[in-house]
């Protein structure tokens, strides 16, 4: 008997696969479906914080009177954050009462300003856990990686203060040292770390001669971004998990995944391109794979081919093409 029960962050999950924050899981009938298919946990759309901020500017700025009263400004701004919160803790609820799965609420974080503090009402709405996602433009020249490294800090540490369930950080890849950043969120009792962040990307339009969103689904290829770091840290840095997201389109990847030390993998933009069976397509090649290999369990497996337990783990630490390359560069010259 396949056994594919997992732990994460403390939780107990029927199957390693969770469906990460998109529009996927921002409605109670999505989210429900998603259960029937066999996720494991999902994580609801993301709150923003910069869009809360925008829909008030703007509705501030329609209007020249607003502007002349700040007591106005501040009207709006408590409204449309008010209104904001009130819709998602409402969906937390409702989807508590909906299924029995993990339901992991989500933020989108830019700062570490006292709206956190909502945190505690995510907590008491039900929300087994938060996953925090935080991303911050590096754009002024002269302030040191250290600086901007300690806005994630700040936003955790904002956020831990406030709940008792657990706490999960969606790291980007863009950080002079992933190890040491993971090292000090572990030390400050993150009990997770998401890799990686997929992020609003830009691109031009040279026909047109204007800015663009470059594509917004991922790609198959993408695992590559990640897989390193998964199976380098849930080796590195003990006692947090490691959910992998990004690029994972098929039971392969997911199985690639595993194997590096991940105790969860997030699906999204391959439900978008597939439809909500893709969640059961996966589960069941995981399934067969493991009775080909003989495992049992999921335990048996994940984390035997992360850095320390895998035969050559330089390959996790190999940068260069090296010899692959110029045989490669070889073949086309001739």
């Amino acid at each position: 008997m396949i056994n594919l029960e997992t732990t994460y962050m403390g939780l107990t999950l029927k199957n390693p696969i969770v469906v990460s924050s998109s529009g996927l899981t921002n409605s109670v009938r999505k989210i429900k479906i998603l259960e029937e298919k066999g996720a494991g946990a999902v994580v609801l759309k993301s709150l923003f914080e910069e869009q809360i901020t925008n829909e008030a500017s703007h509705l501030i700025s329609s209007d020249p009177k607003n502007t002349a009263y700040p007591e106005a400004e501040d009207y709006i701004i408590n409204y449309v954050k008010g209104n904001s919160i009130s819709n998602y803790l409402e969906l937390i609820r409702e989807a508590k009462k909906a299924v029995s799965i993990p339901v992991i609420a989500s933020i989108n974080c830019v700062s570490a300003k006292d709206w956190t503090s909502f945190a505690k009402e995510i907590e008491k709405a039900g929300a087994d856990a938060i996953e925090l996602n935080v991303f911050i433009v590096p754009n002024d020249r002269n302030k040191s990686s250290e600086a901007y490294e300690k806005l994630y800090y700040d936003v955790f540490s904002a956020v831990k203060k406030q709940v008792n369930i657990p706490i999960a950080m969606k790291l980007g890849i863009y950080f002079t040292n992933v190890m040491a950043v993971a090292n000090r969120l572990n030390a400050d009792g993150a009990d997770a770390l998401v890799l990686f962040n997929r992020f609003y990307e830009p691109d031009i339009d040279i026909d047109k001669m204007e800015m663009t969103s470059a594509d917004v689904l991922s790609s198959p290829s993408d695992i590559r971004k990640s897989l390193r770091f998964v199976g380098m840290l849930s080796d590195k840095i003990r006692g947090i998990d490691i959910s992998a997201s990004t690029g994972i389109h098929d039971g392969k990847a997911a199985i690639k995944q595993l194997l590096a030390g991940a105790k969860t993998v997030q699906l999204c933009s391959t439900i978008y391109e597939n439809g909500f069976d893709r969640v059961s397509d996966i589960l069941t090649d995981i399934a067969k794979w493991m009775e080909e290999k003989e495992f049992k369990s999921v335990a048996e497996f994940r984390g035997k081919l992360s850095y320390g337990r895998g035969e050559d783990s330089a390959m996790y630490e190999r940068a260069q093409f090296m010899k692959y390359f110029s045989n490669t560069k070889k073949e086309v010259l001739q």
